[in-house]
């Protein structure tokens, strides 16, 4: 059995708008998010960091953003795709670990939908995926509320029985 363990991290500007997407929820918010697709920060890093546990790049180079057919883009389409990416290669996920660094909105009210929309577009249980929030202190650009991060680390198992 082979274990591989992925990172990821993503980040984006606020910008007009009234929600942001973070685990595939509209949070609302005073501002939105500018990016090329939904600006899910959190499905950003945990794509990026199963694709870097299976040696597939980023979702850059698989999702690049000058692709027109993908502006505006659902976020959790994107996540379903590289799971399938992942077993493609004969990966599966043993569990994914993530962290969402906003000074606001408050994520903590949206914590459960996000797990379980995250859990059943990966196709697993909720006890095999964590996501935590936390803010920076109101220190650098989240602390002064520009942004929104996240962060992301997978394990990945190949050759089980």
């Amino acid at each position: 059995m082979q274990l591989r363990i992925g990172h990821g991290f993503d980040v984006h500007p606020f910008g007009p708008g009234n929600y942001v997407v973070i685990g595939g929820v509209h949070v609302p918010y005073s501002q939105g998010i500018v990016a090329y697709s939904d600006g899910d920060v959190l499905v950003h890093a945990l794509c990026d960091a199963l694709l870097g546990g299976a040696a597939l790049g980023d979702v850059g180079q698989h999702f690049p953003d000058t692709s027109e057919h993908l502006r505006g883009a659902d976020s959790r389409g994107l996540l379903r795709r590289v799971k399938i990416l992942i077993e493609q290669q004969g990966y599966s996920i043993a569990n994914v670990d993530n962290t969402v660094v906003a000074q606001a909105p408050k994520i903590a009210p949206h914590l459960p939908r996000m797990r379980a929309n995250l859990s059943q577009d990966l196709n697993i249980a909720l006890d095999q995926l964590s996501i935590k929030a936390t803010t920076t202190e109101k220190l650098g650009y989240i602390g002064r509320g520009e942004g929104l991060a996240a962060y992301s680390v997978a394990l990945l198992l190949k050759g089980l029985p």
